[in-house]
């Protein structure tokens, strides 16, 4: 069932409250979202400048027109500037019957300014008779019930309690106002209190909590959940929105939260972030294509010694790198990509050493400026502990040698001296590994913030560059390690 939702709230120009905030809170959860406007707020990350009420006949209109015509599942009531505004909406609900109703007393905004006339508290407390869930933060809660703000959470329980009582309802208590690294929040009811235990969430973006948190709550109770169960599920919503807040860089003041955590990372943009950056990187793999080693290996004119001495680097290089896909290994969040990186891991040191080892004689060999270079970039890449970078760094090795070995495969004669290697280059079973590696990658980098995509930029930019070098390192002996 997909729950139609009517929120009855004031605007914010800027997105991060009011109906802009419910509407994308009830899309989050599943919910068709209709508005009904209240007033028009001039505001933003900063604060409230101005407010405009348009006429009652009008928001009557409105109403009218929504129930008219749609089934109503729940609703969602915000700011109500005035008595005469509140008078107006609780006949509406007299006559609609609405299934679920939720009201978010809103009286003061997260800046800290008074959003509903003094004339009309005694109005919205009658409201609060209507509602089946009303959810005061702790200030407002106060005001409801004729007290001082609730300096810790027994005062507050005892506040919800009251409140309650008197209007026969259910309290959505929230403790995000306290002090602590705890945030509790919880159902306060006839049956007694119901918590549901919470971190606080270390963030000055917090615009529109309020709002898009009884908006959630409408929608899930629109599709049946009772209120602990909703609140449960909400809060859980809520914490990752906090989380991601940061990322959205909208305002400059308190910013608002992000609604759609949840859903960014299943959305199909069209092109993946694997698929970027192999576009982003086609210079350096041009490079590598115009390399006189790659060409030379292709054609089989290629110097044995050169391409001994390649061999050699790249086993000491592939030790390291079975070591760096154990550790991705130890880092990936599912069984199925540990087991992936594990597997990877193994053939470098199993099947494709002893691809090596028949050969060259790598006794006594030590590592060339290009490969250390290679390898210390990959070890203080796994060190920092993003699996999400992780992935990154280690792509480019996969990638690139699949795309030379599909140009290559069924390419070569017979009596090709380095037919072997070639073969190798292009086995498909490998070309499979690159492409679940991608994938991998592709799926952190959807999850991932704006932050720590542009640290997985830089990592697989800076290997795919160390690609390079490799390659050009056994025709100049130095090991031709790239600046930094």
């Amino acid at each position: 069932m997909i729950p139609r939702v009517l929120s009855i709230a004031g605007t914010d120009p800027t997105g991060g409250a009011g109906i802009q905030a419910d509407l994308k809170a009830i899309s989050a959860f599943g919910g068709y979202g209709m508005a009904v406007v209240t007033a028009l707020v001039a505001q933003n990350t900063r604060g409230v400048r101005q407010v405009h009420v348009p006429p009652t006949a009008f928001l009557a209109a409105q109403l009218r027109a929504v129930s008219d015509d749609v089934e109503i599942d729940a609703v969602k009531i915000g700011m109500l500037g005035s008595a005469d505004v509140v008078a107006v909406v609780t006949a509406w609900l007299a006559e609609a019957r609405p299934p679920v109703i939720v009201l978010d007393p809103v009286m003061i905004a997260t800046s800290g300014d008074r959003l509903l006339d003094p004339d009309a508290e005694a109005a919205v407390r009658d409201l609060c008779r209507l509602a089946d869930l009303v959810t005061p933060n702790l200030p407002e809660l106060a005001v409801l019930v004729d007290d001082s703000v609730a300096p810790d959470w027994e005062v507050a329980v005892a506040q919800a309690r009251t409140l309650a009582t008197r209007a026969d309802t259910a309290v959505l208590l929230k403790g995000g106002h306290l002090s602590g690294p705890d945030s509790p929040d919880a159902i306060v009811d006839a049956t007694g209190v119901h918590p549901v235990p919470g971190r606080r969430v270390d963030t000055p973006h917090t615009h529109g909590t309020g709002c898009s948190l009884s908006s959630a709550m409408a929608t899930l109770a629109g599709q049946g959940l009772a209120w602990p169960a909703a609140l449960a599920r909400a809060k859980r919503w809520l914490t990752g929105a906090l989380e991601h807040a940061a990322d959205l860089h909208v305002g400059r003041g308190n910013g608002p939260i992000d609604h759609f955590h949840e859903l960014r990372p299943h959305l199909d943009l069209g092109t993946s972030w694997s698929a970027q950056r192999w576009a982003a990187t086609a210079t350096v793999r041009a490079d590598v294509d115009a390399c006189a080693f790659v060409l030379g290996l292709a054609s089989g004119d290629l110097e044995r010694s050169v391409f001994d001495r390649y061999l050699g680097q790249d086993l000491l290089y592939l030790r390291e790198y079975a070591r760096v896909l154990a550790h991705a290994a130890a880092l990936a969040p599912t069984t199925e990509e540990q087991r992936f990186w594990a597997t990877a891991s193994a053939s470098c040191l199993a099947e494709e050493a002893a691809l090596h080892e028949r050969h060259v004689d790598a006794t006594g060999l030590a590592p060339a400026p290009a490969t250390t270079a290679y390898t210390d970039h990959l070890h203080a890449v796994a060190a920092r502990g993003s699996y999400a970078v992780l992935v990154a760094a280690v792509l480019p090795c996969f990638a690139l040698y699949t795309d030379i070995g599909a140009r290559w495969r069924g390419g070569f004669a017979p009596d090709h001296p380095y037919a072997d290697w070639l073969t190798a280059y292009g086995d498909e079973a490998f070309a499979a590994s690159s492409a679940t590696a991608a994938d991998i990658a592709d799926a952190a980098a959807r999850t991932a913030s704006p932050a720590v995509r542009a640290a997985m930029a830089e990592a697989h930019d800076r290997s795919m560059t160390l690609e390079l070098a490799f390659f050009e390192a056994p025709l100049r002996g130095d090991g031709g390690v790239p600046n930094s």
